[in-house]
């Protein structure tokens, strides 16, 4: 066994291990791990994109809308989360609009804000946010891990060859009906009565993963990366390993703001709205 897959395999067991027990416990313990991945994946966007080359004040407030996000999430109230957010969103665009920075700076503020914000909201506070978590984690793993397998054994039409040339049309429907079989299984294993919402929420989850992992894919062929980093030894940086998982965060997040009365913020529990309670 080479080096460089010892040190992959040795990373993924550490990342899965904190993460899991992170998600167990909830709470301020997986608060603080969604806020590090916002964080990280706020750096490498930054990084990729060169946002300091562009304007040092304009990072410096990225930087700081950041920070005002994550400590919010810690120690603030969850029903500033989403106005705080897309005030400072509306905020950081505004220089965009008049030409002064490009849109990467106010868009690297919103992925990497949502991909923190969503991960905690999903998770939320209760035994079913643990669930409601786990479900998300199934159907990405799944689709990411059966979407390669199905895609190399059957390989044909390319997904999007200008993008990422390696997917494949028949990995990315494997991949799906695998993220969908998953979702259910999670479902089962813990509800008596599994209905077809369940199912569309995980086809809609593991598609939305997908593509978040073909957007990774487009920013780094547009700025000539490899990786979104080298943090991660063995598997390169933050992005490259939850870009679907937070595109799949995204989806349930506006999903269950698109299905709760007012919309005005947070729901107090994604799960019960993920599993249609």
């Amino acid at each position: 066994m080479s080096r460089e897959l010892q040190l992959r395999i040795v990373s993924a067991i550490v990342m899965i291990l904190v993460v899991l027990t992170a998600t167990w416990y909830g709470g301020n313990a997986f608060r603080v791990v969604a806020a590090a991945i916002g964080l990280l994946v706020y750096y490498e966007w930054s990084k990729m994109t060169r946002l300091a080359e562009q304007s040092l004040r304009a990072n410096a407030f990225g930087w700081l809308s950041m920070g005002l996000i994550c400590l919010n999430m810690l120690f603030g109230q969850a029903d500033l989360t989403v106005p705080l957010f897309a005030g400072l969103v509306i905020t950081t665009s505004i220089p965009a609009l008049l030409g002064r920075v490009s849109w990467w700076q106010p868009g690297g503020l919103f992925y990497a804000g949502l991909s923190a914000i969503s991960l905690s909201a999903i998770r939320g506070e209760d035994s079913l946010g643990f669930i409601a978590m786990l479900f998300v984690f199934i159907i990405v793993w799944s689709t990411d891990i059966l979407a390669y397998f199905v895609g190399r054994a059957i390989g044909g039409p390319k997904l999007a060859p200008k993008i990422s040339p390696g997917k494949t049309w028949s990995g990315a429907i494997g991949g799906t009906l695998a993220g969908v079989t998953g979702g259910l299984l999670v479902a089962m294993a813990h509800f008596q009565d599994v209905g077809l919402w369940v199912a569309v929420v995980a086809f809609a989850l593991s598609v939305s993963s997908q593509i978040g992992d073909l957007f990774e894919s487009f920013i780094k062929r547009r700025f000539g990366v490899k990786d979104s980093s080298r943090l991660i030894p063995g598997h390169g940086g933050v992005m490259d390993r939850v870009d679907g998982l937070v595109f799949a965060c995204f989806a349930a997040f506006f999903l269950a703001i698109g299905t709760t009365a007012g919309g005005a913020g947070a729901p107090v529990s994604m799960g019960a709205i993920l599993f249609g309670l």
